[in-house]
């Protein structure tokens, strides 16, 4: 074990079944902006590196872990595309989640509304580009 991963605090337990890892333009930055616009608690972080780009931060939405980091093309990690997937919240109360998101910057896509379906549903599109799906089951 190196002295670095000797210094570095032991990593949450991961929440959840599957786990976006995204790798959004600033990871940091981005990191912040989902504690605003989607209440994610703030777990870990490793400090940034030499250039300032940040390996590893682990975010905790509505009871899932969602990853993020910098780019590091030189390790295989290049950035995404977004648009190519949708990140899917669902809560307890959409229009509140929703009318967060909004404010803190996210773009609306898609109000919120009743679906075919029986979900209220809408969707945003954050600073990075990634698409978000937000919605709630109405209890019967």
């Amino acid at each position: 074990m190196t002295d670095a991963q000797q210094q570095m605090p032991p990593l949450p337990a991961v929440s959840g079944g599957i786990v976006p890892y995204l790798s959004p333009s600033n990871a940091s930055e981005a990191a912040d902006f989902y504690i605003k616009a989607f209440g994610a608690q703030d777990l870990y972080r490793i400090p940034p590196d030499e250039q300032g780009r940040t390996m590893h931060i682990h975010l905790v939405i509505n009871g899932n872990s969602l990853m993020l980091s910098d780019f590091y093309p030189e390790h295989g990690y290049p950035p995404e595309k977004p648009g190519a997937f949708t990140l899917h919240l669902q809560v307890d109360d959409v229009d509140t989640w929703f009318e967060r998101a909004a404010a803190a910057g996210c773009e609306v896509v898609l109000p919120v509304q009743l679906m075919f379906w029986g979900d209220r549903y809408g969707q945003v599109r954050d600073p990075y580009g990634f698409l978000w799906s937000i919605a709630t089951t109405p209890k019967a």
